[in-house]
């Protein structure tokens, strides 16, 4: 996992805030790995985006993530704890980019969708008919080559639960017992938002220290930037007893 210094991740956060989620979860996805251009970022299969990201989170701030949730039931305010690493491990990396279901005389190959694939299939007025047309590597119907629309519902519900298999990392949700009511609330982790939420926080809170350090010794955001946490620490907790 490549990490960014203080100077790159607070660059990533500035031009993350012109940016709609989308962009955003892409520019912690270049952050997470830099040397992968755009194009190989969004094709990549959505559980191994959502691998780097769990990867990301637990170099920069560490395994525990604190999370609130609201039971759907009665409206309890839930507040606990998750392990970084234990969900970058759930969040698995896809062996194979493609899958093959076989069923009553059909033969159809369907490739992993990316981020790139789901965004564009959000734009159709069929989603789900999109996402089919743009993933499928190849379909044959008694050895006759078939297209995307020819598929019948049951063979697309086999290719569904085919990708989901193969790729449970793209749909990481959370299954939370309310402790005053009883019941569950189900609750999907996005952990691009997750993880922004927590670089605009570290941001906000490194800009400030930028300045109470530039204003008591005159240094530069570079030099201040340059300095180890616990050497820059030292110098606020200094500023704080003048």
């Amino acid at each position: 996992m490549a990490i960014t210094g203080a100077a790159g991740l607070l660059a990533a956060w500035e031009a993350g805030l012109a940016e709609a989620p989308g962009g955003r979860a892409l520019l912690l996805h270049r952050a997470a790995r830099p040397d992968d251009d755009t194009g190989r970022l969004l094709a990549v299969p959505v559980g191994e985006r959502e691998a780097d990201l769990f990867a990301l989170r637990r170099a920069l701030f560490g395994e525990r993530m604190q999370v609130r949730l609201a039971c759907r039931a009665c409206g309890e305010d839930m507040e606990f704890e998750l392990d970084a690493g234990h969900l970058a491990d759930s969040a698995q990396v896809p062996g194979e980019p493609v899958v093959r279901v076989e069923q009553d005389g059909w033969d159809v190959e369907f490739r992993l969708p990316g981020v790139a694939d789901l965004t564009a299939a959000a734009r159709s007025q069929d989603p789900r008919a999109a996402l089919l047309d743009r993933c499928l590597v190849a379909a044959l119907h008694d050895g006759s080559a078939v297209t995307a629309a020819d598929l019948p519902a049951p063979v697309q519900r086999r290719i569904a639960a085919a990708v989901e298999e193969a790729d449970p990392g793209a749909d990481l949700a959370l299954h939370v017992a309310c402790p005053e009511c009883g019941q569950a609330t189900r609750a999907e982790l996005d952990i691009a938002s997750y993880l922004w939420t927590e670089l605009d926080a570290w941001a906000r809170d490194m800009l400030l220290d930028v300045h109470l350090l530039a204003t008591a010794y005159g240094w530069s955001e570079p030099e201040i930037l340059a300095l180890s946490p616990l050497r820059r620490r030292y110098y606020l907790e200094l500023c704080a007893d003048v």
